[in-house]
């Protein structure tokens, strides 16, 4: 039986497994734990969006997403977006379309809210996964986020 993949709240009774969940270790530097991706949402209520990607009720992945936030910060409102924040896929998961399906996830609920770019960030480099963002139809804006690249998906 073929599954689709599909995404669920953090809960009490999933939060072990949420934070259990590991990239491989030479993408350790790539992206942050699950536990810090969790401290950030109960820091930012209503801004961070996480979520687990599940397959069945095998854990594959997770993701956290942010709705409407003042990408600029300086608090003008001039340059607000939504995108994917964090995106971790299991290491055992990997190139099995997990993770293009959270972007697609993300896509539609950015859609559901009324917005039509979704923003990603990513470290740059040959180990780092800019051509999986690019395959996906992302465009770099020049822009930096911190030691991150920005790059964005126009939603059509």
């Amino acid at each position: 039986m073929v599954t689709t993949p599909r995404l669920e709240k953090i809960t009490p009774g999933n939060f072990d497994a949420a934070i259990a969940l590991k990239v491989r270790p030479d993408q350790d530097h790539l992206v942050a734990p699950v536990v810090k991706s969790l401290a950030e949402a109960y820091v930012y209520p209503g801004v961070a969006w996480p979520r687990l990607i599940l397959d069945d009720d095998r854990v594959v992945g997770f993701l956290m997403a942010f709705f409407d936030i003042d990408f600029a910060g300086d608090g003008t409102g001039t340059d607000i977006r939504s995108g994917l924040w964090r995106l971790n896929i299991a290491a055992g998961e990997q190139g099995r379309g997990y993770g293009r399906f959270a972007v697609q996830a993300v896509a539609s609920e950015i859609r559901r809210r009324g917005g039509t770019c979704l923003t990603a960030c990513w470290h740059p480099g040959s180990d780092g996964p800019e051509a999986f963002y690019l395959g996906l139809g992302f465009r770099l804006t020049g822009e930096m986020s911190g030691d991150q690249r920005v790059g964005e998906l126009e939603l059509t």
